[in-house]
């Protein structure tokens, strides 16, 4: 059996920078957008395919491999049944300087031909690009959690979504980089749409969640998909539609990503009470939430993750979905127990979700009789959050309007209306 090295793949794997389990990792990923179903290769089966043992990949496997390369199998030095690997030329005739400028010279043919027409030399676009554009993406996400809501913060993102589609049209890059920028421009869009949502911003979310789940699609990323099917189910829910909220969440519950990762299970669960608890269903709240901590117990916290879900999603969290469901329901006992520990867990730089629950918490403490502890509570919340952000503000104008019908004419509703109007003068 003839088992001729493969070194036309090798020189290819050595210029992208993949190792034999990178590139099967990747190929896989190319399979499960074809197929539906996750691939099964491995270290191995790339090394098969370097050493000569496999010639020829089955017919899935190579349009994964030509997805992910941009190139023909043949131009990865594979040869279809019934076709020999050209033999090479004894070691002591070969040039090995023409033999390495042959290789790379073909593949740099092939990658020039896939390139839009017309342009002599295109820009190479490649990973490095794609993590300039996560680096700044992580920066948007910290400032979304300190802010969270602003009109600014979501042009921002809007704008880096826009920025790496415009990388896609810049040069030439391998189906692997592609993709990667399509997922990157979707989970920009995705920040825009969740601000316009947190801002209350509604017709603007639905305009992002639009063109963020198509550009989702052609990344054929499962995270950003269940990100932006995820968000859909929370908009759904703060507009009073829990029937469209449900369908959004199952669309995000039932990716296959839900049944690899029990962390995405989890956020997919504790966000599915959340919408009970909207709906009025306290049992459906109840088992979600129950199902949602067993999930999140037996999730891996060494597995890799994307910025934007280790950036927020923890046992804070968890609580502060918690909170909201019960405090729906009218269960303010349990809604304030979930509110403590909440506050108690929250990471430092989540300073968004720290002024919702002290809001949160203080409408649960004064929905069980409890004026002064409420007031108390809410004039914790920070002026920046008081003023500036939607779902804050308007939370705080509750409080204040059901703790003058709970305590008409005391002292406490009066510290109140002093302390609101030093917000307001601030605003």
């Amino acid at each position: 059996m003839d088992t001729t090295r493969n070194t036309v793949l090798e020189a290819w794997m050595a210029e992208h920078g993949h190792s034999s389990n990178s590139l099967a990792d990747t190929v896989n990923r190319a399979l499960e957008r074809l197929t539906g179903r996750p691939g099964g290769l491995d270290g191995s089966s790339i090394r098969a395919w370097k050493s000569g043992r496999v010639k020829w990949p089955k017919s899935a496997t190579r349009k994964a491999l030509e997805d992910v390369s941009g190139l023909p199998a043949v131009a990865l030095g594979f040869v279809p049944w019934g076709r020999a690997r050209p033999t090479p030329a004894p070691p002591q005739q070969e040039d090995p300087d023409m033999k390495r400028r042959t290789l790379v010279g073909g593949i740099a043919a092939a990658a020039a031909a896939a390139a839009a027409p017309g342009t002599a030399s295109p820009r190479r676009i490649g990973m490095s690009d794609v993590d300039r554009l996560q680096k700044r993406f992580a920066e948007l996400i910290a400032s979304d959690h300190r802010h969270g809501g602003q009109l600014g913060i979501e042009h921002r993102a809007a704008a880096l979504a826009d920025e790496a589609l415009n990388l896609q049209n810049a040069g030439s890059a391998t189906q692997r980089v592609r993709s990667n920028l399509y997922a990157s421009a979707a989970a920009f869009r995705s920040s825009a749409m969740w601000a316009a949502i947190d801002g209350r911003r509604y017709d603007d979310a639905k305009a992002h969640m639009r063109e963020a789940q198509a550009l989702a699609e052609m990344s054929g990323d499962q995270a950003i998909k269940f990100r932006i099917w995820s968000h859909a189910g929370t908009m759904y829910r703060h507009m009073g539609r829990p029937a469209d909220a449900f369908a959004a969440n199952d669309v995000a519950r039932n990716l296959h990503l839900t049944r690899r990762d029990p962390l995405f299970a989890s956020l997919g669960l504790a966000r599915q009470g959340a919408i009970h608890g909207a709906a009025q269903d306290p049992t459906g709240t109840r088992r979600a939430f129950e199902q949602a901590q067993d999930a999140m117990l037996r999730a891996d916290p060494a597995d890799y993750r994307p910025v934007w879900m280790l950036a927020f999603y923890d046992q804070a969290e968890l609580d502060h979905l918690a909170l909201s469901a019960y405090l729906a329901l009218g269960d303010y006992p349990t809604a304030e127990f979930h509110a403590h520990r909440c506050l108690s867990a929250l990471r430092p730089h989540m300073a968004r979700s720290r002024a919702i629950t002290t809001t949160r918490l203080a409408h649960a403490q004064l929905a069980q009789g409890a004026p002064e502890a409420a007031t108390t509570t809410a004039m914790k919340v920070p002026t920046d959050a008081a003023t500036q952000h939607a779902r804050v503000t308007r939370m705080l104008q509750e409080f204040g309007a059901a703790l003058r019908a709970t305590a008409p004419g005391s002292t406490t509703v009066q510290t109140w209306t002093e302390h609101a109007a030093t917000w307001r003068m601030a605003a």
